[in-house]
């Protein structure tokens, strides 16, 4: 089954593979790659604060001339700044440089930000970072174009603990996920789908681009092989398997078009386990 999207608890969808932005830098090179992932088929792009390149996105897709309801944006609030004029200047910038994700004046509004995307969160920091989910709750209720949130690198208690006070379930946690890091992150996939909070998945590829050599080589090769992929598909297929939502990113043309391929890829039950159990071996 090709790529598709997935329902939010607020009743929105969100596209299940997204091009990412991080360490994409800026300017007009940054420009033309996320209109080229634009033009080969991705109609998800993941942007942050902190990437600084929010207007870069925007401008690529004011210039890539797709409607308004084509393209789905997700950011992120760094938590350096001023909480309420972070978030508004995130969202009108970004909409600013769009025309009408597409328009200036935001015709058909419909752009998911996601709040505080941090590294870490620690227990003593996690009743502040409460108090910034309120703020930001106030603020997207009076802003039309804002229309959902979600948290970003929660575990399972951090969720827990959120869960018994907000006042708006987070619709996505943006998690760490390969299965190298399944036994830390599997329980927290499964928290999420428990409680209507849908994991997207940042570093999927890591088996492959950062940790070669391991013991997943082995059987991504061997599916690859058979299925006549490339073990990147391989990885993205068995992500899509897990139910997340995939953030990946290239500046390479033909391995953005194998990534929206991998889509097509169908894995087994005894695929899925191969690869589980490879990236379980590993301490």
């Amino acid at each position: 089954m090709p790529w598709g999207s997935i329902e939010l608890n607020d009743g929105t969808m969100i596209p299940d593979i997204a091009y990412g932005t991080w360490k994409l830098g800026n300017g007009d090179v940054t420009i033309g790659r996320v209109k080229q992932a634009l033009s080969v088929g991705f109609t998800h792009i993941d942007t942050a604060q902190i990437y600084r390149n929010e207007k870069e996105a925007g401008e690529a897709l004011r210039a890539s001339g797709l409607a308004r309801e084509d393209v789905y944006i997700t950011t992120k609030y760094s938590g350096r700044a001023d909480i309420d004029t972070s978030i508004r200047n995130s969202c009108e910038y970004t909409m600013w440089t769009c025309t009408s994700y597409t328009a200036p004046d935001l015709a058909v509004p419909d752009i998911p930000t996601l709040w505080a995307k941090m590294e870490q969160i620690k227990a003593n920091e996690l009743a502040k970072y409460e108090s910034s989910h309120e703020s930001i709750q106030t603020l997207t209720q009076s802003l039309t174009y804002c229309r959902s949130i979600g948290v970003s690198n929660f575990n399972v208690q951090e969720l827990t603990t959120l869960l018994t006070s907000a006042k708006v379930k987070p619709v996505v946690n943006q998690i760490l996920f390969h299965p190298y890091v399944l036994r830390r992150q599997a329980p927290i996939v499964a928290f999420g789908a428990q409680h209507g909070i849908v994991t997207e998945a940042y570093s999927v590829l890591i088996p492959i681009t950062r940790q070669t050599g391991g013991p997943l080589d082995k059987p991504l090769k061997e599916i690859a092989d058979r299925l006549g992929a490339q073990p990147e598909q391989v990885l993205l297929a068995w992500a899509k398997k897990k139910g997340v939502v995939s953030v990946t990113s290239s500046t390479r043309k033909e391995r953005m078009e194998g990534y929206l391929k991998a889509g097509d890829l169908e894995l087994t039950a005894e695929d899925i386990a191969a690869i589980d159990t490879a990236g379980l071996s590993r301490h």
